[in-house]
């Protein structure tokens, strides 16, 4: 599978405007990962979500953000609240000046 960017944008120098996309170092080929089993049968091992006080199951589409006021107690946040507080980004980076090779760690 070909890497996702983490981050799509654009440097911008003067009237030059270049495309640009951050991808991570690793592959998640190069990953290993591996599954939970029950010791004693050999199945893996299923992780529920589960309402705290009850111990139902709650299902995904009934699972919203909570913001804590104080101890067992919550405001609920919606999708649409966090995108009117979101911070807009340009996903343009302006360069401002250059500096010498020899001021940047070679790290």
């Amino acid at each position: 599978m070909a890497p996702r960017a983490n981050w799509k944008g654009f440097l911008r120098l003067s009237l030059v405007t270049c495309p640009v996309a951050l991808y991570p170092a690793t592959s998640e080929s190069e990953k290993i990962s591996f599954n939970q089993l029950n010791r004693a049968t050999g199945h893996r091992i299923k992780y529920l979500k589960v309402d705290a006080d009850t111990g139902d199951e709650v299902p995904n589409e009934d699972i919203v953000k909570g913001y804590p006021l104080e101890k067992d107690r919550f405001i609920e946040v919606t999708k649409e609240e966090l995108e009117e507080i979101a911070l807009e980004s340009t996903r343009t980076i302006e360069t401002d000046e250059f500096v010498d090779r020899s001021d940047i760690d070679p790290r």
